[in-house]
């Protein structure tokens, strides 16, 4: 089986059903705006076939096809968001637990050079 068909298949439920409306949610874009399969294809660049997999949600139907279809509708400028790094909540809450953890190591390793430097000072006192 090739890698793509494999992935495909691993597709998160929630993720394929995302798909599928986006896909539902063009081909109503496109029939408010009148347009026939065959004119929208064209002006895509690809095959009425191609415009049908897309609207009926098929994942494997390539992301610049997406985006020409998003694009068609001017609503290709959402595409620089989607995974943009500050809306990556996944990776700000491994940054702020990363920074939770070096603000407790410095903490601990504050605390252990005091009590040395206290050991110190009570070694050196006179007895």
């Amino acid at each position: 089986m090739p890698k793509t068909a494999r992935a495909l298949l691993q597709l998160p439920p929630a993720t394929a059903a995302a798909i599928e409306k986006l896909g539902a949610d063009l081909a109503v874009a496109r029939l408010r705006r009148k347009e026939s399969l065959k004119t929208w294809a064209k002006r895509m660049g690809v095959s009425v076939p191609t415009v049908q997999r897309l609207e009926a949600g098929d994942p494997a139907v390539g992301i610049g096809i997406v985006a020409t279809a998003l694009w068609l509708i001017q609503r290709d400028g959402e595409l620089q968001n989607l995974a943009a790094p500050e809306h990556d909540q996944g990776a700000i809450e491994m940054d702020v637990r990363a920074a939770v953890e070096l603000g407790r190591s410095r903490a601990r390793a504050a605390a252990e050079a005091r009590i040395r430097k206290n050991r110190t000072k009570d070694q050196d006192a006179p007895g």
